[in-house]
């Protein structure tokens, strides 16, 4: 009873193509896809920039002096 099957998806895209159009189910779809496409680029810039401030801060050990 809680599930639906193909014929009940079939209908419920027939009704969102009637509502909406096509036209803009196209746009929706592509403005979707360049915000994913955005997000990704963001995250992949943010994981170098991290990476560039941790090379940075990292200590070097040949030029630290030994504690006693």
């Amino acid at each position: 009873m809680g599930s639906f099957s193909l014929v009940h998806w079939v209908i419920v895209l027939a009704i969102i193509v009637l509502v909406f159009g096509s036209g803009k189910l196209k746009n929706l779809g592509s403005d979707l896809g360049a915000s994913i496409k955005g997000f990704k680029k963001a995250m992949s810039d943010g994981d170098k920039e991290a990476e560039k401030e941790a090379a940075e801060k990292k200590p070097l050990d040949d030029k630290t002096e030994p504690k006693s």
